[in-house]
């Protein structure tokens, strides 16, 4: 039998009449979820309004063509075979979210600092989302887009739009796992068709008829981009790493937990193929080609995802657009919610969602946060991702893989500062590496979670013996 052996041992989803979520118990056998719920949740959750971003920083990033195709293939295979074996089996045994395993492990306290992190970095990155959604709801009022240098919003329509948007993607999630779930379900077959449309009309519209026609055309569009400079800051590797380890927080760090708890067996963890494959493949590539298109047809290098789909496919790419910013919004900030909901368990999920939603659309409002987003993901898998490394160590090797084990055990005190000092160190050492040599920070992701699991082990046996 379980026990909460926590301080708080009051169950938070009570105040969420409605729904409950499990936040601090497992999940019991009579919620678990079918797989279709999780196909559809991450075909719709990563065939997404942040997919019209990175495909076209790709190009802009001066990515050759053969690269794009092979290493997005060779990079979404890692990413699932992550979730599949490195995430699923401990979801589906243990049962329990991110923050609250963790809380067991690190103490109250130290998970609190974590939680914090988590959740504005997930914050942020739905915020990027609401920006990409924007910029296709303000098509119809003819609201000024924002430029490629722009920090700041650009005009006060742009933060009506972003506020609208954001607050609409704030009350689907406050709704819980399943109104998430349904949500994607409904959106994304529709989505991705036209996702699949908008590839197939931007490649008509370049009018090439072979591979070597279709390169030249490609290494002229990242010309025109760069000024003349068809220079690459991103190599074959680095098209691999970035695509295994973008949603390395979720994978490798564990954040779906949270989401895989919910699911009947560890073999559902290969409906994430769904969502490589259809968003950060076809996806990606469609939405590349959508600038490329765009770059031969009007001379303008800006990778706004309205205009871009608008362009290609008319109405149906703007709400594309729209509809995908929220399918990928949803459950972050559903997420987000869940990482305050475990900070201050006295409030209700709904109450720490709303605020995460209010983040989210804040700092949508910032249109700089999506034109950099290839450098935040990096950042943020690198931060998040080595936490993932504690809960895995944990379980294999001093849970050992026992349910039970990791139910009646808890960290006595406030900090562990074996899991501080694991978490830490690897990343101070490779923001270094980042700030003073300039590498890109999706190849440090997974030396800081390797590094991070050994040091907990090692400084746990330490802190045992004295």
């Amino acid at each position: 039998m379980y026990t909460d052996n926590s301080s708080k041992s009051v169950d938070a989803s009570r105040n969420d009449s409605a729904v409950n979520e499990y936040e601090r118990q497992p999940v019991p056998k009579k919620a678990h979820k079918g797989a279709g719920k999780f196909w559809g949740m991450y075909a719709g959750e990563h065939a997404a309004g942040t997919e019209f971003m990175i495909g076209p920083l790709f190009l802009l990033n001066g990515v050759t063509l053969q690269n794009v195709f092979l290493g997005l293939l060779l990079g979404n295979l890692l990413a699932v075979l992550s979730w599949r074996y490195v995430c699923t089996p401990i979801a589906t045994k243990a049962r329990l979210t991110l923050y609250f395993q963790l809380e067991k492990i690190a103490g109250g306290g130290l998970v609190k600092v974590y939680n914090l992190a988590n959740g504005v970095l997930f914050c942020f990155l739905a915020g990027a989302m609401v920006t990409v959604s924007a910029t296709a709801v303000g098509i119809p009022f003819n609201m000024d887009m924002p430029a490629m240098e722009d920090v700041f919003p650009n005009s006060a329509l742009f933060v009506v739009v972003a506020l609208c948007t954001g607050g609409l993607i704030a009350v689907v999630a406050t709704l819980g796992y399943d109104s998430v779930a349904k949500f994607a379900n409904i959106a994304s077959p529709w989505m991705v068709l036209v996702f699949v449309s908008c590839g197939i009309v931007a490649f008509k519209q370049l009018d090439v008829s072979s591979w070597d026609e279709l390169n030249t055309l490609w290494t002229g569009s990242i010309a025109f981009a760069q000024e003349g400079k068809e220079s690459s800051v991103m190599g074959f590797w680095s098209v691999v790493f970035f695509s295994w380890l973008c949603n390395a927080a979720m994978h490798m760090g564990m954040a779906d937990l949270s989401v895989f708890r919910f699911a009947k067996k560890p073999s559902y963890g290969w409906a994430t193929s769904a969502g490589m494959y259809v968003g950060h493949y076809v996806a990606w590539i469609a939405a590349a080609f959508m600038l490329a298109a765009q770059i031969k047809l009007t001379q303008n290098a800006d990778p706004l995802a309205g205009p871009m789909a608008e362009q290609v496919t008319g109405l149906a790419g703007i709400i594309c657009v729209i509809v995908a910013g929220w399918t990928t919004a949803n459950p972050t900030i559903y997420r987000a919610g869940l990482a305050f909901q475990a900070m201050v368990p006295f409030v209700s999920r709904r109450a720490a969602t709303l605020a995460a939603g209010a983040l989210a659309t804040l700092s949508g409002m910032f249109p700089a946060l999506a034109f950099k987003l290839l450098d935040f993901v990096g950042l943020y898998g690198m931060i998040l991702a080595p936490i993932g490394a504690i809960i895995f160590f944990n379980w294999y090797f001093r849970s050992r893989g026992d349910a039970v084990t990791l139910h009646e055990r808890a960290f006595k005190g406030s900090f562990n500062f074996a899991v501080l000092f694991a978490w830490l160190i690897p990343i101070a050492i490779s923001l270094y590496f980042i700030q003073v040599k300039g590498v890109s920070p999706w190849f440090f992701t997974m030396p800081c979670w390797i590094a991070c699991g050994c040091l907990y082990l090692l400084f746990s046996v330490k802190s045992r013996r004295a």
